[in-house]
């Protein structure tokens, strides 16, 4: 017996959009039944008026780099100067005040319509570097800050063992490193996913990973079959840095230590070479972009085009949380491509959406995530077609509004595991998520 009946006014399916759809949620939260030509509301079934896609997929996040929104923007700097406000924040934050922070920022990411997290995490021991008492401390508060907002969460525990090549960590970074990657491996297998949760790993960057303790990081995902994801050539500093050290890219040096693979995702992958883009295509390596990130730190357009055409998959995160909104970083993906090549329409509505969605759950490990089919999980989020951004097109240009007009603020329901999450534009697990933001935030920004 199906748990739940949904009725969608209109559904994209992946490559259209089809209106009037009846969706049956199995006891395991699982799509059980999808079918087409329902004109009208099921008897008992939940309507969910608007466009309802599958859940969006945060890829890359820092949940305490949230507690930076506004304060960041005054005055000017570089990426370099923000890191210095980054390093104050995190030097506040306790197992028990990250939990708070976090809650309230997986409650603003399911207001959103976001269903799956990548916490991106290397916040791990005590400012100074003692480990806690439970040396996964900060990591199981993330995990159970994702449970009590009620969204999957992909906890990538992050390897960040120096300050840059052949140089110690600082007194900020003490606090992330565990000292060797045999240390990290050790620490990381103490975790255990749950329902909502799955263990991954990540390697920070090559200038926070001696070359080599990369190989450590990368069997460990291989042997746990775990997503891994890397901060690649985000700077210009990287990378010159790196051909001072190595004689080669950040990317090649990925490759010689069997980083890369088609469970690895690079983060930003912003300035690469030809050799660059070619062996993470070559080897289905991923790419998440953060195109609102990318911007707020003035670090340039990365070459997703070319990098989809090698053969790298796409997906998306907020990285910072400059803004929480899925559908605008997949907007400025393709506005950004625009502005660097002056033509226009390099990626569709549903190309994009799928960036968003199925791409984005596989590249944290969920491939049965992402899409409105039989037997995928029943994660979904509903965005509305009357708001004053979405009102006037066609209902079969939904996708089309969706990426190209939409915002979170258009998000009306997010189901996870058949259970509606946020219904109406309120989320029934935090019923205060700005109050909830505003007195987390407070508490850490000292």
């Amino acid at each position: 017996m199906p748990l739940k009946t949904y009725w969608l006014e209109h559904a994209w399916l992946g490559a259209h959009v089809e209106p009037g759809v009846a969706l049956e949620v199995s006891e395991d939260g699982r799509i059980a039944t999808l079918t087409s030509g329902v004109h009208a509301p099921p008897r008992g079934a939940e309507v969910l008026r608007g466009l309802t896609v599958p859940g969006l997929a945060n890829a890359h996040s820092h949940a305490f780099h949230r507690a930076l929104r506004s304060l960041v923007q005054v005055g000017s700097g570089t990426f370099w100067t923000w890191r210095e406000f980054m390093y104050q924040v995190a030097q506040n934050l306790t197992p028990d005040t990250y939990y708070a922070l976090a809650r309230a920022v997986y409650a603003e990411m399911a207001l959103a319509g976001i269903t799956n997290v990548g916490e991106f995490h290397y916040l791990h021991h005590a400012p100074g570097g003692a480990p806690y008492a439970d040396p996964n401390a900060m990591g199981e508060a993330l995990i159970e800050a994702a449970a009590a907002a009620g969204i999957r969460i992909t906890l990538l525990d992050t390897a960040y063992l120096s300050a840059g090549f052949g140089r110690e960590p600082n007194e900020h970074q003490r606090r992330f490193s565990d000292g060797t990657a045999d240390a990290w491996a050790e620490r990381v297998g103490a975790l255990r996913p749950r329902e909502h949760a799955l263990i991954g790993a990540a390697v920070h960057s090559v200038r926070a990973v001696p070359a080599d303790q990369l190989a450590t990081v990368a069997r460990w995902a291989d042997e746990q079959r775990a997503p891994l994801h890397v901060h690649l050539s985000e700077q210009t500093a990287e990378n010159e840095a790196c051909q001072a050290a190595h004689g080669c890219t950040p990317t090649e040096l990925l490759a010689e230590n069997g980083v890369l693979g088609p469970r690895t995702t690079g983060v930003h992958n912003t300035h690469l070479t030809d050799l660059d883009i070619g062996l993470l295509g070559g080897t289905r390596t991923g790419t998440c972009m953060c195109p609102t990130t990318e911007r707020d730190l003035a670090d340039g357009i990365g070459p997703a085009r070319r990098l989809q055409q090698a053969g790298s998959p796409l997906s998306l995160g907020s990285d910072s949380h400059a803004v929480i909104d899925l559908l605008e970083e997949a907007r400025a993906m393709e506005l950004n491509e625009r502005l660097s090549s002056r033509t226009r329409g390099h990626w569709t509505a549903n190309a994009l959406l799928t960036a968003a969605t199925a791409d984005g759950h596989a590249a944290l490990g969920l491939p049965d995530a992402g899409r409105l089919e039989t037997g995928a999980l029943a994660d979904f989020t509903t965005i509305a077609l009357d708001s004053v951004r979405t009102a006037g097109p066609l209902p079969r240009l939904g996708a089309e509004t969706a990426v190209f007009a939409a915002s979170a603020s258009d998000v009306r329901h997010t189901v996870v595991g058949g259970r509606h999450l946020v219904r109406d534009g309120a989320h029934t697990l935090v019923p205060d998520v700005p109050a909830a933001l505003a007195e987390s935030i407070a508490a850490v920004r000292g």
